[in-house]
Parts: structure tokens; C-alpha cells; sequence
């Protein structure tokens, strides 16, 4: 009997957790500047037709409401909670159903930070990282990275959006950079060749690429997506077959 009891009370003591998180987030206030912010700081945003700056402005309010945004050792203000949120809808704009069920948490750190998730002291490389283990739910981001993302209108890098676009690869149950839950199956075999092609171009030091995606092909995707949303026209110049590659996975023409 005292057995049931205490499993009945381990029941309701998590309902009444998971009530109170929800209303603790959805409490959470939406900037009264929203969409002012985003004609000001999101060219993507601006790039969209009225329909679509509405459905964008509402996957933002929705993601606000389901994700704590936290400072760590730093000040964030509305700006910088919409840019977090900007970078998750901008890969997920060409699947209006997509949730990030696998993240709880955005921990955004002054600067850079090491792998103890420390922004003083030694190795200090990290300007964004999705988190696993005991970190596992929770993302990672420099505000300095996070700021620059946006701000430098000419360079094909955007750190958070990088970051999220790992948490798309990891949808399938594998940071591989095969996003399965993506890309339709008869592309696979020719996104693998491409990814292949590519990265050996990178380390032979024939592409304008980040080399940081030579890395592996994980990388390689992360860092593809961020020229594909930052740079879309000179990466459809001078990759036209990634471009169009892109465009299939993220179902998306830019």
C-alpha cells in the first residue's frame, strides 16, 4: 500500500512540475517590439512577402513561448531573445509543423566558453555548442557570435543557426549530417557524393568555404546551411549543385 501511495505521489508531484514549467514559459513576456525587431535585425524576415513575415513572426512568438532563453554571466535583452529565436525558425521555415522537441533550454554566455561550459580561464574556442549528457536539451551560444551573426551583412557564417541546424540533423537520431528526417530518400546517395566532393575541395584549398567544414560532414552540413541562408545568392553562384541541394533539404529558394 505505502508502495502505491508513494508512486501516486511521485505521479502528481511530476503533473503539478510540468504545469508549473508550462506556465512559467508561457508566461514568459513576448518583446512588445517583436516586429520592429525583426524588419530591424533579421534580413530574412524582411526578405519574405506579408503572408510569410506573419507566419514567421508567429513560429517566433511560438518558440518564445517553449524555450527558456537564459543568461549566463551576461545581460540579454529583446533583441538578442529574438535573434535566438529567429535562428531556430529560419532553418525550420520550410516545415511549418517542426518543433524542436529535443531542446529546453538556450544558455547564452558573454563570449566564448570551453568544453566545462566556462567563459574565463584556458581554451576558450566554443562559440556555440549543443549540449548532451547531463546537458542534453540545452543549446549553447556566445551573445558576442550570436550578435555578429546577424549584424556582418556580407560574411556566409552565423554561428546560431549553425547550432540549430545540428539539433535538425540530430532529429533522426544521429549528428551524422545525413538529415534524414529532411532530405527525401533518392537524395541521399548524391548528398553523401556532394558532401564528399566538397570537403575534399575544402582541404585541397579550392573552395571559399569555411574549412571548420572539412571537419566532418556534420560540420560540413552546419556550415553549408549557413552560407545557403546567409550568402544564398553567392553560394547558388559559385556552388550551384549545393545550392540546389540547399534548397531540397530545407525546402526552401532563396
Amino acid at each position: 500500500m505505502f508502495g502505491v501511495l508513494f508512486f501516486l505521489a511521485v505521479i502528481t508531484g511530476y503533473v503539478l512540475w510540468r504545469q508549473r514549467s508550462r506556465s512559467v514559459l508561457q508566461s514568459t513576456p513576448i518583446p512588445a517590439q517583436l516586429e520592429e525587431i525583426l524588419l530591424s535585425e533579421i534580413a530574412y524576415y524582411r526578405n519574405l512577402n506579408p503572408a510569410g513575415q506573419q507566419r514567421f513572426l508567429s513560429l517566433v512568438v511560438s518558440f518564445l513561448q517553449q524555450t527558456r532563453i537564459e543568461n549566463i554571466g551576461t545581460t540579454i535583452d529583446d533583441t538578442d531573445r529574438v535573434l535566438v529565436a529567429a535562428s531556430a525558425v529560419i532553418p525550420i521555415f520550410g516545415f511549418p509543423e517542426w518543433r524542436y522537441n529535443n531542446l529546453s533550454d538556450v544558455l547564452v554566455y558573454d563570449d566564448n566558453f570551453n568544453e566545462e561550459f566556462r567563459a574565463k580561464g584556458k581554451n576558450r574556442y566554443f562559440m556555440g555548442m549543443v549540449g548532451s549528457g547531463y546537458m542534453n536539451g540545452k543549446m549553447l551560444l556566445s551573445k558576442t557570435a550570436l550578435r555578429e551573426g546577424f549584424s556582418n551583412k556580407t560574411d556566409k557564417s552565423n554561428t546560431a543557426i549553425h547550432e540549430f541546424v545540428h539539433l535538425l540533423d540530430m532529429a533522426d537520431g544521429a549528428v551524422d549530417g545525413i538529415p534524414e528526417a529532411l532530405l527525401e530518400k533518392q537524395y541521399t546517395i548524391p548528398w553523401l557524393d556532394l558532401v564528399h566532393q566538397k570537403i575534399q575541395d575544402i582541404t585541397d584549398e579550392k573552395s571559399d568555404i569555411n574549412p571548420y567544414g572539412a571537419t566532418n560532414k556534420s560540420e560540413f552540413f552546419a556550415v553549408a546551411a549557413e552560407y545557403f541562408f546567409e550568402r544564398p545568392d553567392l553560394l547558388k553562384s559559385k556552388h550551384p549543385n549545393l545550392y540546389g541541394m540547399m534548397e531540397k533539404i530545407f525546402r526552401q529558394a532563396l
